[in-house]
């Protein structure tokens, strides 16, 4: 299992991240979500909207999610990372995420946990 690097995880962390699953006709789901952690080489998503992927992830839960620097003229470089998803509305992951500062005052419905399987830098 790939290793999420402190530089990956700073940049999941501080940016805004693409987050892809497939709906039920194969076909790709992207949003961008912003309230992420890394943690125990786990990608934690706070689900404080989130509807049409939940759904897709509890038929199909392959996902993709995709980072760059934001840095553009000066580190061009991004990573897109493939796993598995799961979404907890109960329990420590769920806990984890109602407890995050960032999440104070918003309504958490629950917290989706990514198992990263495979990390591609992306370089322009």
């Amino acid at each position: 299992m790939p290793k999420i690097t402190l530089g990956i995880k700073k940049l999941l962390e501080i940016n805004a991240v693409g987050f892809s699953t497939v709906d039920k006709n194969n076909n790709p789901h992207s949003i961008a979500v912003a309230s992420v952690k890394v943690f125990q080489n786990n990608i934690i998503i706070s689900n404080i909207n989130i509807k049409e992927s939940i759904k897709n992830i509890e038929k199909n839960n392959n996902i993709a999610i995709v980072i760059w620097n934001k840095e553009w003229e000066t580190a061009r470089v991004g990573f897109e990372l493939k796993g598995k998803a799961k979404n907890y509305t109960s329990g420590k992951w769920f806990d984890f995420v109602k407890k995050m500062p960032e999440n104070e005052g918003y309504k958490v419905k629950s917290a989706i946990v990514v198992k990263i399987e495979k990390i591609k830098k992306l370089i322009s």
